[in-house]
């Protein structure tokens, strides 16, 4: 796999030309194939040179080539030679078929909606969620769609780090100091918590933000396949004065014993157990094993998915400390800075 800081750093400047040659790394075990069935260009001591006419006629090479073979490419002009960045070859077959949305991807045209937190014993604003969209007023592209494309093009890193970029400068221009701002990460991004966290705090003090108006949120999108890292991660953040919170508790990887773990300051809970929890005695007795964890703990709960008042109510009943939800307002790409009356 090529250095991942080495890829963070030259993704912005790659670029599929419309014509040139396709470099794949020479192993013994597929030099033959290629040998016999493509035209090659170059033979070089590492790597063969595959020239073609179009991006289509690349992307139908492409899909020649076996899937089981684990090939290292690139592509450049004609004439140019050399592989400064390679790519596995599921990156570059899929970065071809999803050209328009690697180019918002890498292109950072990116902003930040603005959903609100608040806090529940006096409904009062307590922050916001910022949720990735696209600058494409007469275009929408789910963020979820964008994050997919990310993983299977080799960009997530990228992706993460534009999501960040995009959330503090919306921060900046629009929330006052003393609101959070919950920003998500994800946890496989992360290749070197170091730079990560160099990167981050750079954008902070460049947009003058207070890190204590900042938690970050771990998206459990992902499986959590070492929560011991991740919670060094997490650490660091708190040393740096940096609150997290840990979301979707309930759902997948994010577990009751993952909570004790990691202690985080903020739980967020999954919906699917905020859905009528007024109704449900199992789901009930879950939010309330949640409760008496995170108030042995220190630990903040907020209730996501909020779609009704009883949703709300019962929540407020039986002791959790923030809310969000549709009930309580929807993204948008200026904060609220008053709640309607229907609470």
């Amino acid at each position: 796999m090529p250095n991942e800081k080495l890829k963070l750093q030259n993704d912005a400047s790659f670029h599929i030309p419309e014509s040139g040659c396709l470099y794949i790394q020479k192993t013994p075990a597929v030099i033959e194939y290629f040998m016999q069935n493509f035209r090659i260009e170059e033979v070089h001591s590492d790597h063969l040179v595959i020239p073609y006419s179009t991006k289509a006629a690349l992307f139908d090479m492409l899909n020649d080539i076996p899937e089981t073979a684990e090939l290292f490419t690139n592509v450049q002009p004609y004439g140019r030679s050399g592989m400064p960045l390679s790519l596995p070859l599921p990156y570059l077959k899929e970065r071809i078929k999803h050209e328009l949305l690697v180019k918002v991807i890498i292109s950072g045209s990116l902003t930040s909606y603005f959903q609100p937190i608040i806090r529940m014993k006096d409904n009062k604003i307590y922050g916001y969620e910022s949720l990735l969209r696209t600058n494409f007023p007469k275009r929408n592209i789910p963020p979820g769609l964008l994050f997919d494309v990310a993983h299977k093009t080799g960009l997530h890193s990228l992706l993460d780090l534009r999501a960040r970029e995009a959330a503090l400068e919306a921060r900046a221009g629009k929330l006052p100091g003393g609101v959070k701002s919950f920003i998500n990460f994800l946890p496989a991004s992360i290749y070197d918590y170091k730079v990560c966290l160099r990167q981050t705090f750079t954008m902070i003090e460049q947009h003058d933000i207070s890190p204590q108006d900042l938690v970050f949120e771990v998206v459990e999108t992902e499986k959590i396949s070492n929560v011991h890292f991740l919670k060094s991660i997490l650490d660091v953040y708190r040393e740096l004065e940096v609150e997290v919170a840990l979301d979707d508790l309930g759902s997948g990887y994010a577990t009751l014993e993952t909570l004790k773990i990691l202690n985080p300051n903020y739980v967020k809970i999954d919906r699917f157990f905020i859905s009528h929890c007024d109704q449900n005695k199992v789901k009930q007795r879950f939010l309330q094993e949640v409760m008496n964890i995170a108030n042995a703990t220190g630990i903040f709960v907020l209730a996501e998915g909020i779609e009704r008042k009883e949703e709300l109510e019962y929540c407020k009943s039986i002791g959790m400390h923030y809310a969000q939800g549709y009930f309580i307002g929807k993204p948008s790409p200026e904060p609220e800075l008053a709640l309607a009356a229907k609470m």
